[in-house]
């Protein structure tokens, strides 16, 4: 929970756990509104218009929401007081209970999965829609990589070719053939990389910031979810580089 103490709408006074006025003004809101059919997106964008906020220097997000949905401790117990009833909390679990069996069943959530290698997946959505947006806004940071040395194999091809080319008569079959074949081995070479890094540019230049992550656009853009550990991700693109660090591989 970052820097909090206490569960958002409780303070700690002389030593006893109380409830937090603006805070619990908070906890009912977001109680009445989700069990009146709201979406997480929805809650998300009203608590970012008021003034409290969840933890100090951070904006409210869809995590912060669900804790706060999922917590048994507002109905009151022998330490906390109680803000909401236990008819809300009732609503609101089953409510959740009938959204986490579609979410688990999302494309989104499967892709990360998928990507990730993870079946825990809490929180990396959000990274990884800071991570997309971050190339949204700024696309030139997808660079391809440097071009990869000529094996031996392909200069053996070429010496073969000029060898043809130089014997009269030529033999014009077996030249052309080679020379597909060179052809194809320099393609793969390049492995697509400048033609990938370009397409992502141009992918991401023409998206707008995201307010939720597309299942479509991660598909396309993203070939592996990378967690780098202490919770940190990164990703890796299409055309193979790593964004999320300093250093590519």
């Amino acid at each position: 929970m970052g820097n909090r103490k206490q569960p958002f709408g409780y303070q700690i006074e002389l030593g006893q756990i109380v409830i937090q006025p603006q805070e619990s003004k908070v906890v009912k809101l977001i109680f009445t509104h989700y069990n009146s059919g709201d979406a997480y997106s929805t809650l998300v964008e009203m608590l970012k218009n008021q003034e409290v906020a969840y933890d100090v220097g951070k904006l409210w997000n869809k995590n912060m929401v669900a804790r706060i949905l999922e917590d048994t401790r507002y109905v009151g117990d022998s330490r906390y007081p109680a803000i909401i009833t236990q008819k809300e909390l009732d609503i609101a679990q089953e409510k959740r209970k009938k959204k986490c069996v579609r979410t688990d069943n999302s494309q989104t959530n499967k892709l990360l999965r998928q990507l990730s290698g993870r079946q825990y997946i809490e929180g990396m959505e959000q990274h990884v829609l800071n991570l997309l947006n971050s190339l949204i806004l700024h696309p030139e940071q997808i660079q391809e990589k440097e071009k990869a040395t000529a094996p031996c194999e392909l200069q053996t091809m070429q010496d073969k070719l000029d060898e043809l080319l130089n014997c009269q008569p030529i033999d014009e079959d077996s030249a052309k053939k080679l020379i597909h074949e060179i052809a194809a081995m320099q393609y793969t070479m390049l492995g697509s990389s400048k033609y990938e890094s370009e397409r992502l540019r141009q992918l991401f230049s023409q998206r707008e910031v995201m307010k939720e992550l597309d299942a479509e656009l991660l598909k396309n853009t993203v070939s592996e979810i990378i967690n780098s550990g202490n919770g940190r991700i990164c990703l890796r693109l299409k055309n193979k580089q790593i964004i999320g660090r300093s250093e590519t591989r």
